[in-house]
């Protein structure tokens, strides 16, 4: 299965679909914020990234104003956050079988 998970008010997400042709290339495309990620969605995720903070946008609008970039975030505190807030998700991210790709890497797909 070849997934993207992104954000369609997103500028770089548009621009990234838009220069790979993921949609007409087949792509099954999951806007976060209309169709919540599951707990498995991100669960898989980890299981090809390695890390849920290798996942989590420090990005976020949200990030200061929790005042997360005082504190020091474990593992389990970063698939907390991606799953209450999707914008703590780094994004675009692409599944191409096996393997994934996050934010600007997904270009190279």
């Amino acid at each position: 299965m070849n997934k993207i998970y992104h954000l369609s008010t997103c500028s770089t997400c548009k621009k990234i679909l838009e220069e790979t042709n993921a949609k007409e290339r087949g792509f099954i495309l999951q806007d976060i914020k209309k169709e919540k990620i599951t707990p498995e969605q991100l669960d898989e995720m980890h299981a090809l990234s390695g890390s849920y903070e290798s996942l989590f946008s420090r990005r976020s609008q949200q990030y200061r104003p929790m005042g997360l970039h005082e504190k020091d975030l474990k593992e389990s505190d970063y698939r907390d956050l991606i799953l209450q807030e999707y914008s703590f998700l780094k994004r675009p991210v692409a599944i191409v079988g096996n393997k994934i790709y996050t934010g600007a890497e997904v270009k190279n797909i």
